[in-house]
């Protein structure tokens, strides 16, 4: 009869140990922030010249149309390319924006006339995986007083275990 409660207290406390163990993050590393390349001008005369740019890209990253050569862009600057002669007005080209192997796309538009001095192209991402559905910040790491004060809890829960069974077992010796 003793082995089955002190059995009972070894598994509550175990319980109670097991619950107090931080739990495994399901994504510990960071993902890497989108790649956001730009045109500048958005919208240009064929034969223009376009400036691309991928900012917070760590590597060397490459744009690819069909209006223009593919462009290797090094880190931290932006390259020119030269719209092909034989671009049809009003029409749009997707531009692709490679980085680390994360893709992003933007609009390139072709006018009739001169082209533009400012930038209009807000860049589109393509998705490359799962959506990622965090705990919205809730958990942030753990220190060394959290960690105590759950193994303090942990000894109070088990103390009082072993107390009540105690004492419920003194107390039914007749």
């Amino acid at each position: 009869m003793r082995a089955i409660r002190l059995a009972s207290a070894a598994a509550l406390g175990i319980a109670a140990l097991s619950l107090t163990a931080p739990t495994a993050s399901a994504d510990d590393h960071k993902a890497a922030a989108p790649v956001r390349g730009t045109i500048t001008p958005s919208t240009i005369a064929a034969g223009g010249q376009v400036t691309l740019a991928v900012p917070g890209c760590a590597g060397t990253a490459t744009a690819d149309s069909g209006v223009f050569d593919t462009t290797s862009i090094p880190t931290g600057t932006t390259k020119a390319a030269t719209v092909f002669t034989d671009a049809k007005p009003a029409a749009v080209y997707t531009v692709t924006f490679t980085c680390n192997g994360v893709t992003s796309t933007a609009d390139l538009t072709i006018a009739g006339g001169a082209p533009t001095t400012s930038s209009t192209t807000v860049p589109r991402t393509t998705p490359t995986g799962p959506a990622r559905g965090g705990l919205g910040g809730s958990v942030s790491g753990m220190d060394s007083t959290e960690i105590a004060a759950g193994a303090a809890l942990v000894v109070v829960a088990a103390g009082a275990t072993l107390y009540v069974v105690r004492r419920r077992s003194g107390s039914r010796q007749h």
